[in-house]
């Protein structure tokens, strides 16, 4: 669990936490959180916030609350930051993760190595070009916050990681352009987009392909932040992440590999059905999943992801 402002390089950012029997929203700054009221966030909610976007208005109040308004970060328990009414996952996105699934396939048909791995890269460059995005949905239910342990369900032992970008969207979104996607970003935060390999395919029905619903939907599948930043403060074609399984790097990987980039994905996202403000789009996650290293998550992992200048996630596995 992230109890600490480690790694987020923004000014300010908002994150919600548990304040006696109440889910509170705070804004966070110089490590300390100071929980927000309606008046003081202009906004009846956070997503009332979020379409209006007014992150100078926290930076000023950042600067003129007292110092017995704040908190240290340290001393409260973060849950997840956001509260969406819809989420929209990405799938094989970084050009090197789904190149080395495409070459392990043809070496699986016969091709020696090396002409499956550029038989593979000349196919997502051509996909990239001329191609579109993936996009399935997944359950809100499922976003939790780290102070959430993983529960493994006992009804497979092949449950995986996926480090993910996560964009959080502020205007509504509907058929936009890809000059004006990123007007209609509020933020970024962290997902992990966890997912039972055994499940991705229906094994009755295989014409039918995958089976996302039944891979990522079970209770606490998408932990979450613990930070919202604005938007302005992520460079999100060259952000860096790193995932962590025991202390050991397992994903390291930038956005500048994404395939689709952030305006492909939410103007292509955004011509099929509207997007409201808080609702989370993920961007894909990149080479070294559990499937590639095969490694499947255990009872007592710590699961470790840090995207540049949004902060740490810590998430603890347990059986169920």
């Amino acid at each position: 669990m992230s109890t600490s402002t480690e790694g987020l390089s923004a000014d300010v950012a908002l994150a919600r936490f548990r304040d006696g029997d109440e889910v509170a929203l705070g804004l966070v700054a110089g490590g300390r959180i100071h929980r927000l009221t309606a008046d003081e966030l202009g906004a009846a909610d956070l997503n009332a916030f979020l379409e209006c976007g007014d992150w100078a208005r926290l930076r000023g109040l950042a600067t003129s609350l007292p110092d017995d308004a704040w908190r240290p970060v340290a001393d409260v328990t973060l849950t997840a930051p956001v509260t969406p009414r819809q989420v929209l996952q990405t799938g094989a996105n970084y050009r090197e993760h789904v190149i080395q699934l495409v070459a392990a396939g043809l070496s699986n048909g016969g091709f020696p190595a090396d002409q499956a791995k550029e038989k593979a890269a000349a196919m997502m460059d051509e996909r990239a070009a001329t191609g579109s995005p993936y996009f399935f949905i997944g359950l809100p239910a499922c976003v939790v916050g780290d102070d959430v342990d993983l529960v493994l369900p006992s009804t497979s032992d092949t449950h995986d990681w996926e480090l993910e970008l996560a964009v959080v969207i502020g205007k509504p979104t509907f058929r936009v352009s890809r000059e004006e996607a990123l007007d209609h970003v509020a933020g970024y935060t962290i997902c992990n987009d966890v997912s039972t390999r055994e499940f991705t395919f229906r094994k009755d029905m295989k014409d039918i392909g995958s089976d996302w619903y039944r891979s990522k939907n079970a209770p606490g599948f998408l932990p979450t932040g613990p930070y919202l930043v604005p938007a302005d403060t992520v460079e999100p074609a060259n952000t860096h992440l790193t995932f962590k399984l025991n202390g050991e790097v397992k994903q390291d990987a930038n956005t500048a590999d994404l395939l689709f980039d952030l305006p492909a994905l939410i103007s292509e996202a955004s011509q099929t059905a509207p997007l409201f403000p808080g609702d989370l789009l993920l961007t894909g996650s990149p080479a070294g999943n559990g499937q590639y290293w095969k490694r499947f998550l255990k009872d007592g992992d710590v699961m470790t992801g840090t995207i540049d200048g949004l902060g740490t996630q810590e998430v603890r596995c347990v059986a169920e």
